[in-house]
């Protein structure tokens, strides 16, 4: 019989987290430990340890879901792009599952994000949606149908590296991405963007939430630079509507905290979508933090 306790583990590039997830979404537990660091072992032996504690102190075992920066790559099995290097390049799901004895199911961190909001967060209930992070990066994650959307080649939803659509002369040929290309989108959306592109325009260097809130209390060029990256956000976001047509569009990251984006972007983005309507609902995350881990655990679905 299927395990109904859900344990989901965040594996981040700092910090481990655990959580345990009744069928009913109810969280059980939670614990958070520092990630050992540059050692591929310790990281291992301490996801084992956070999983059997869990089920010791619960009394039942559990399913296990792991989200993470990067993805298994389907062509070696092997982990890749993620920000703990010493776990590219190795086989954490097949050592993970011996080590566990049983199957473990490992997914992006953004469709994790995705995927928590979709199940019992702010697009619960909804057919597609869209999950975005705006933070140190810009990334994606797809659920269709209350299942995480990963592609032939376990890339869907990274829109944050194609290139801001509809670039203006002076966004050509844009920052360098640690990508390799110049332009991409999270060149432009990620927090560090949003304050570079104030610094290029005032020569003042300040944390994206400061910029956000002299906007709001009336300054110049706070607000000027608040609205070039409204304008850029409505671009990209629109490529993504125009592909996808989500039901819900929810944010996730730093800049997901800034309120205008809500109620500005979406009377911009009709401009750019093909369609004489935009019913698609532009929505802050509601688990926060949390929907990395609980995303994790409901790769197993909610029964």
């Amino acid at each position: 019989m299927p395990a109904r306790l859900r344990l989901g583990v965040d594996l981040g590039g700092t910090k481990i987290e655990i959580a345990a997830i009744a069928p009913d979404g109810r969280e059980l537990l939670r614990r958070r430990i520092a990630n050992p660091g540059a050692e591929y072992e310790a990281i291992l032996a301490a996801i084992v340890n956070l999983v059997a504690d869990a089920e010791r102190e619960i009394g039942e075992p559990g399913s296990v879901g792991i989200g993470t920066p990067g993805s298994i790559s389907r062509a070696t099995g092997l982990l890749r792009g993620s920000n703990s290097v010493c776990l590219n390049g190795r086989p954490i799901k097949r050592d993970l599952e011996q080590m566990l004895e049983r199957e473990v199911r490992i997914a992006n961190d953004a469709n994790c994000f995705a995927l928590s909001e979709a199940t019992d967060g702010a697009a619960g209930g909804a057919d597609v949606v869209f999950g975005a992070i705006l933070g140190t990066g810009v990334g994606g994650g797809i659920v269709v149908n209350g299942r995480v959307l990963d592609g032939a080649n376990a890339i869907a939803g990274e829109w944050g590296h194609n290139p801001l659509p509809w670039p203006t002369d002076d966004e050509r040929p844009g920052p360098a991405c640690f990508c390799g290309q110049s332009g991409c989108i999270e060149t432009w959306l990620s927090g560090p963007a949003f304050e570079r592109d104030h610094s290029a325009a005032t020569r003042e260097m300040m944390a994206a939430r400061d910029i956000a809130a002299r906007a709001v209390t009336g300054d110049a060029a706070s607000a000027a630079t608040l609205l070039r990256y409204e304008d850029r956000f409505a671009r990209a976001i629109a490529h993504v509507i125009n592909m996808l047509d989500p039901d819900v569009i929810v944010l996730g990251g730093g800049m997901s905290n800034i309120d205008q984006l809500y109620a500005n972007v979406p009377h911009l983005w009709g401009r750019w979508v093909f369609s004489d309507r935009v019913q698609t609902r532009l929505v802050r995350h509601a688990h926060g933090d949390s929907s990395g881990v609980r995303g994790a655990a409901w790769l197993w679905g909610k029964e």
